[in-house]
């Protein structure tokens, strides 16, 4: 690893893990897994976390460590949560010790990369879009009749995929995952866009967008061509096979839109879906659906399961989701906005209608300037929430000045509830009220999806006007 705890492939060469003694740090989803997957190899496998509750039920065989900064004396290996940085304690001491620290991805790579046949690996990453091109690909694959699981950064770990044996993975991956992974090389990877983002963790934008490129190192590299930083990785890329993903109309090496039908030159498949067929529509839906379709391309699947897979696709929950109508003003619920790049899209998402914009929560290092400039004209007025509010006041005060704001510090019945009777009595009849937070949500809320079952529960509060139905 390097200062900054960035692990290389050099540094990584797999273990042999019989009888060796592993530490999996962090307690989490990922790091149970992990954990599970290790004793089954016959490892010494010991836990730590910063909460000791966590470490109550941990797996069989493996067994309750102490402090979670230091490293065991005689540790062969070390894999780490996702979340954490490179600077930190345990990371620095890990390389002091020239002890190899990696991620659960990495374990998982490792597992199968051991089979007579290992899974094939689809991976997508990027700033924004990735749960949805994961599952519009996961789609398109069980439609060609492929064994195929969406895991990743979405909640089924990508080490119980494989260690469930499916043959064809559709892979979620975070910056912070590829981050500690330095020896995936997918089948097919995408770059869909990178914009600022965890800056906090990982220093740099540089950093940031280097960790998004180990996705591109495998023999086919997709990325999005609209997007200039993710355009020059995939330039970039040592891909044998690179391919493009455009709004435009298509060039050799790439799938586009011509006369609102999704075309695929890259890989000869010719139209393959109705671009106003796809969920969700939009231009980041449209481009989310088209990696995906060149990622199944790549793995040769054919234009009418492409068809039938984005067909039969729907988004998840708190991806634009319309929560209800309420005299004449429809609320939005675009919690998994959690980043300036992914509120622009939704931002744009809404026209014509006139937005009021409720956002806040944890920047992470993001900014917001441009955000509001470019999208001040669409803004009836704005609501402000969450920790980092004074950016977003002075960026609406700089950038939108005859925008009215109005700022939530407290609520008698919580946060949420109190933006979206503000943002209610700003709008009027035809408007959207939008939450799209552009930032992350664990200042006020568990996660993402709990601020937007808290939208969903305050706009349900909400009491129409005599004689209108919600």
């Amino acid at each position: 690893m390097d200062a900054r705890g960035r692990a290389d492939a050099a540094s990584t060469t797999p273990p042999d893990l019989a009888g060796a003694a592993v530490l999996v740090a962090g307690a989490g989803v990922s790091g149970l897994a992990a954990a599970a997957a290790l004793v089954e190899l016959g490892a010494r496998v010991t836990v730590t976390d910063a909460v000791p509750d966590r470490l109550t039920d941990l797996p069989a065989g493996a067994q309750a460590g102490g402090d979670p900064d230091a490293v065991p004396p005689g540790t062969a290996l070390i894999v780490t949560s996702p979340g954490r940085r490179p600077d930190h304690p345990l990371v620095t001491a890990a390389a002091a010790a020239g002890v190899p620290l990696v991620g659960e991805p990495e374990l998982a790579w490792w597992i199968g990369q051991s089979r007579p046949v290992p899974p094939e690996w689809l991976v997508v990453t990027g700033t924004n879009g990735k749960t949805t091109t994961v599952g519009m690909l996961a789609s398109i694959l069980r439609a060609a009749g492929r064994d195929a699981v969406a895991c990743g950064n979405i909640g089924y770990t990508v080490i119980d995929a494989v260690r469930a044996g499916h043959p064809v993975l559709a892979v979620e991956l975070s910056s912070f995952q590829l981050h500690w992974s330095p020896s995936i090389r997918p089948a097919a990877g995408c770059v869909l866009n990178v914009a600022d983002d965890h800056l906090d963790w990982h220093g740099s934008m540089a950093e940031y967008a280097a960790a998004k490129a180990r996705a591109l190192l495998g023999p086919v590299a997709i990325a999005g061509a609209d997007d200039p930083a993710a355009a020059a990785l995939l330039a970039a890329s040592p891909a044998p096979r690179r391919v493009g993903v455009t709004l435009g109309e298509p060039g050799p090496d790439q799938l586009g839109v011509v006369q609102d039908v999704l075309v695929d030159r890259a890989f000869g498949g010719g139209k393959l879906v109705a671009a106003s067929a796809v969920h969700p529509g939009g231009a980041p839906g449209v481009t989310d659906a088209l990696a995906a379709a060149a990622l199944a391309r790549a793995a040769g699947v054919g234009p009418d399961a492409v068809r039938a897979g984005l067909d039969d696709f729907r988004p998840g929950p708190h991806r634009g989701a319309d929560i209800a109508t309420v005299a004449g003003v429809r609320f939005v619920d675009d919690s998994k906005a959690t980043n300036p790049h992914a509120a622009a899209a939704s931002l744009t998402a809404q026209a014509p209608a006139q937005v009021v914009w409720i956002v806040g929560g944890l920047l992470k290092g993001a900014k917001v300037d441009e955000l509001v400039a470019r999208h001040a004209g669409r803004l009836r007025a704005a609501v402000v929430i969450g920790t980092d509010r004074a950016e977003i006041l002075t960026a609406l005060a700089r950038h939108a000045p005859d925008v009215p704001v109005a700022e939530v510090t407290a609520g008698n019945d919580g946060p949420m509830m109190t933006a979206v009777r503000r943002g209610a009595a700003l709008a009027r009849q035809g408007d959207v009220v939008l939450l799209a937070p552009a930032a992350a949500s664990m200042d006020q809320f568990v996660d993402y999806a709990d601020r937007g079952r808290a939208f969903a529960e305050a706009v349900a509060g909400l009491q129409p006007r005599p004689g209108e139905a919600r």
